[in-house]
């Protein structure tokens, strides 16, 4: 007797669950790269050599690495298949945790972060979410990823400075790579084998398409815009951690109860505007108050970095303009892009993403070594508002490539 064919409700429950174990993954290999952020500038103080620009450089330098393989590690997986692949990211990444762990030197803490980088998973993880999901299940498999990545975000600035307190800047170490040993079970236990893995062009970077995309200039504004938040985020936390300690008198180990209802609030702030994007309401006027909301949030860090109601309230400002940027960014690239093109120009926005995070800890490094927080917090209100001059002016020479992405 024929066997039926498969219906849509038999199938959503196993493509569900490969998405969540896939978010899963993301969230665990992102929460190790994340958690140093709000701590590793006090932290790295004491390493032998240890200077602000050299600390600049740890924090960011999983970014440049990140940067430049994870486009040729989506293309590994096309070749040599996803899991194979994944697993070789995560394995790279563990070493990198391992050394950075076992350093005393911030030049041993560096390389340690750069290999934690080159495990650079992020495209096989994607191109592994499109063989094991339907067309009917992809957006949501793809959200659920997303979701992850911010969720790590958040939950790194709440559980970095309690990891750092109990067990210090190696112990923080041997957890990333402990939550990438755990992203690797995942991985081999929860994850079904993908019955083939085509290339994908709406989720996987083609290199032939590379000079179509950095052609087109609605999607170089968007690579900018990512380029200049990650920045931004990057060289603020080279000194807000110091802020928090040194100017307004807050332990390093309480720095998370500062963090916890920042980013709750910041999350509910947001909610309106994140459900009005959903529906398709998006509008050039929020996307650009946003972008001055970070500017503002720059200026009163400077202005009152030693106070710590103003770092507090400045600090919700700025994780709501962020969060509703970060979330917003890719889906603006996803409707720009032609939709055989949109693999490759999220591949691109990502690698413009991670330049970003590493040349923002260089500059905020070299910054707070020679002009302590006002170098970093105007270099970072300087960013935002060239940022947010290049939006205007782009939206004003040409509303109807701006409206490719703006209702």
């Amino acid at each position: 007797m024929p066997q039926s064919s498969p219906t849509p409700e038999s199938t959503a429950i196993p493509e569900l669950r490969a998405a969540l174990a896939l978010a899963l993954i993301f969230f665990l290999r992102m929460l190790g790269l994340f958690l140093l952020l709000p701590v590793f500038a006090l932290a790295a103080q004491d390493l032998e050599g240890s200077t602000p620009m050299l600390i600049g450089v740890a924090i960011g330098g999983y970014g440049l690495t990140q940067a430049l393989l994870q486009i040729p590690f989506g293309t590994l997986s096309d070749r040599y298949g996803r899991k194979p692949t994944i697993t070789a990211g995560l394995l790279i990444f563990m070493a990198g945790s391992a050394i950075a762990a076992c350093s005393s030197s911030i030049a041993g803490v560096i390389a340690g972060r750069a290999l934690q980088g080159a495990g650079a998973i992020s495209a096989a993880v994607m191109a592994l979410a499109a063989d094991l999901t339907g067309e009917r299940s992809r957006t949501l498999a793809m959200a659920l990823i997303g979701m992850s990545i911010g969720a790590a975000f958040a939950a790194a600035f709440v559980f970095g400075p309690m990891v750092h307190h109990a067990a210090g800047l190696s112990g923080m170490f041997w957890t990333s790579g402990a939550l990438a040993l755990a992203a690797l079970v995942v991985l081999h236990r929860l994850v079904p084998d993908p019955p083939r893995s085509p290339h994908h062009d709406d989720c996987e970077a083609e290199p032939a398409q590379l000079r179509q995309v950095l052609a087109d200039p609605g999607l170089l504004q968007l690579d900018f815009g990512i380029f200049c938040l990650q920045m931004i985020l990057t060289a603020t936390f080279v000194a807000v951690p110091l802020a928090l300690r040194d100017e307004a008198g807050l332990a390093a180990a309480r720095h998370w109860q500062v963090y916890l209802p920042v980013l709750v609030a910041s999350v509910l702030l947001i909610l309106p505007w994140l459900r009005r994007a959903d529906r398709g309401a998006g509008s050039r006027r929020p996307f650009l108050a946003f972008i001055g909301l970070i500017a503002t949030a720059e200026l009163g860090l400077w202005l009152g970095h030693d106070s710590l109601p103003v770092l507090i309230a400045v600090l919700l400002l700025f994780f709501t303009a962020f969060n509703f940027l970060e979330a917003n960014l890719p889906a603006l690239v996803s409707r720009a892009a032609p939709p055989m093109q949109r693999g490759t120009a999220l591949g691109v926005y990502s690698t413009s993403q991670f330049l970003g995070t590493f040349l923002g800890g260089v500059a905020g490094g070299w910054l707070y070594g020679h002009l302590r927080y006002a170098g970093v917090f105007l270099f970072g209100a300087t960013v935002a508002a060239l940022w947010l001059w290049t939006v205007h002016r782009g939206t004003r020479q040409d509303r109807r490539r701006a409206g490719r992405f703006f209702d």
